[in-house]
């Protein structure tokens, strides 16, 4: 029970938070809340502050938070006052919403559950719902210029669903949340383009076959400018330097390769940057929102500090190479194998742990047959046990441990590899959280 008192502690609120409303990141499937009763009930409660503000919509299976994060840079860099909502986090529920990169503070969460109380009890929102409306309010009050809005898991029936933006991104479609999304390419790119809006432009990152047509056919039902982001843009060429990657990017009618140092690792950025480089060169084009096109390339240059973006192939230390990513299912899964295809080790150390509900038959077949495996489980009890994923993979002839904390399976980890050996982390995002919230009791600072 949470106190009364106005002294409330932000810790008080959180755990009231996560004890008392449905939470998916902990429990899956029975805190999913499709639909936008509850989200519109909580809106009119504080005054429908969602329109008080421009907004920009983002889904995707893959890429959207990325792509949130550096569409946020490019606003804040042409002067915009912007808000940005992305889910989940990582270590601290603040992250989800900021304004110019900074979280909301501890006592404006306070504030805001402690004066819901009664329509919370009404209305019995989600964890997810209350974060959205919490959100809107905050970037109401703050009065920013704009917000990048990103969705939870879907787009038509997402709890974000209920703002009118001036522009939507969807960045690609692969299998993820089937139980939820429909069993198919089809079924869950008609979800995500529920998020286009009746003459919005709307940007896609990525043709692909199958699929785009959906995207087509809802533009022209809505008539909505179509842009598809890798037919105007691509990267045709990078490097590593020591702060991050240059990538070279070509443009539709440039003549010359555009250099642009990032501080975002990862190859599988490159689509993220096109896409977020056109949405940026859309809005200037098509909507009231007049990007500085001089702040576009500074602004994804730094994008990950400029917006506090993380666990995107970050690195945790130099010797062992350690990394982590937040890549959950079989698309992000070929991103970064490739990507350690690339990266030069003694041997190959993964710990490695997934949720309960992910089909993850497939995934362990993409896994690298050379690595010592440590297997563990994150702290939520939506995490697979550590014993049945050992098994599991034992099965397909992977031999590894198995941990009950991610932090006993990165010290083995750390204990075994030499200063040539790599580790990776990840899995899940919470695994991934947990590696970074407690990097001084993992030696990995």
């Amino acid at each position: 029970m949470m106190s009364k008192c106005s002294k409330t502690s932000y810790n008080e609120v959180i755990d009231y938070l996560f004890n008392s409303l449905p939470v998916f990141q902990h429990s899956g499937g029975s805190a999913y809340k499709p639909g936008l009763q509850t989200i519109g009930e909580l809106d009119d409660f504080y005054g429908n502050p969602h329109r008080r503000y421009k907004t920009i919509h983002i889904a995707g299976t893959n890429g959207k938070g990325s792509v949130a994060h550096m569409l946020a840079a490019i606003l804040q860099g042409s002067g915009y006052v912007t808000g940005l909502f992305t889910s989940p986090h990582l270590s601290d529920f603040r992250e989800r919403i900021r304004i110019n990169g900074q979280m909301i503070t501890e006592e404006e969460v306070v504030q805001f559950v402690m004066h819901s109380r009664a329509i919370f009890d009404k209305v019995q929102p989600s964890f997810f719902e209350m974060s959205v409306a919490m959100a809107f309010e905050h970037f109401a009050r703050s009065k920013v210029d704009v917000a990048v809005i990103e969705t939870g898991m879907g787009g038509r029936l997402d709890a974000t669903n209920i703002i009118l933006p001036v522009m939507s991104v969807i960045t690609n479609i692969s299998m993820d949340h089937a139980q939820f999304l429909g069993s198919n390419l089809i079924s869950i790119a008609t979800e995500k383009a529920g998020i286009i809006k009746q003459g919005t432009p709307v940007v896609i990152g990525e043709t692909q076959p199958g699929v785009s047509n959906v995207f087509e056919n809802r533009a022209r039902e809505t008539k909505s400018i179509i842009i598809f982001a890798d037919e105007h843009a691509r990267i045709n060429d990078s490097h590593h330097s020591s702060e991050g990657q240059i990538y070279y990017i070509e443009q539709k009618g440039k003549s010359r390769p555009t250099p642009l140092p990032v501080d975002l690792f990862g190859d599988y950025q490159k689509k993220n940057i096109i896409t977020a480089l056109i949405a940026a060169q859309c809005l200037r084009l098509h909507t009231s929102v007049k990007i500085d096109m001089n702040a576009i390339m500074p602004s994804l240059a730094t994008a990950a500090r400029d917006t506090g973006l993380r666990g995107r192939w970050e690195k945790l230390r130099d010797k062992p190479f350690t990394v982590c990513d937040t890549a959950h299912n079989p698309a992000g899964w070929t991103w970064i194998l490739n990507q350690i295809k690339h990266c030069k080790y003694r041997r190959l150390h993964f710990v490695l742990g997934f949720v309960n509900d992910k089909d993850i038959s497939g995934m362990l077949e993409m896994m690298p047959r050379d690595a010592a495996y440590y297997f563990t489980k994150a702290s939520i009890p939506r995490a697979m046990d550590e014993t049945e994923l050992m098994n599991a993979a034992a099965k397909k002839n992977f031999i590894g441990n198995a941990y009950a904390t991610v932090s006993e399976a990165i010290q083995d980890a750390l204990r075994n590899a030499t200063a040539d050996d790599m580790i990776y982390i990840g899995g899940s995002t919470f695994v991934v959280a947990e590696a970074i919230t407690a990097p001084n009791h993992h030696n990995l600072s």
